[in-house]
């Protein structure tokens, strides 16, 4: 069974390119797989890019905002985990 560590929350939603802000409180790398927790939402992923600033980056520590392409919407507030195997 697949562990959970709450790593942030979603601090700003873009729609129409499908692009959440994650404020971390802790750290996240490329090929993370994260599980993303709303009202409404329920919905796990891999991390395949972010970005800080509009550059690439491969690895964000806590206390970083982190651009992140996301497969499904979310909302300002949702709660984001770090799934560990």
């Amino acid at each position: 069974m697949a562990e959970e560590k709450q790593i942030g929350k979603i601090a700003h939603f873009f729609g129409k390119i499908s692009v959440a802000v994650i404020e971390l409180t802790d750290n996240l790398k490329k090929g993370d797989t994260i599980h993303i927790v709303g009202a409404d939402r329920d919905f796990t992923q891999t991390v395949d890019s972010m970005q800080i600033e509009h550059k690439e980056i491969k690895e964000a520590k806590a206390k970083d905002a982190v651009g992140l392409k996301v497969v499904s919407p979310t909302k300002e507030g949702d709660a984001v985990y770090k799934v560990e195997e």
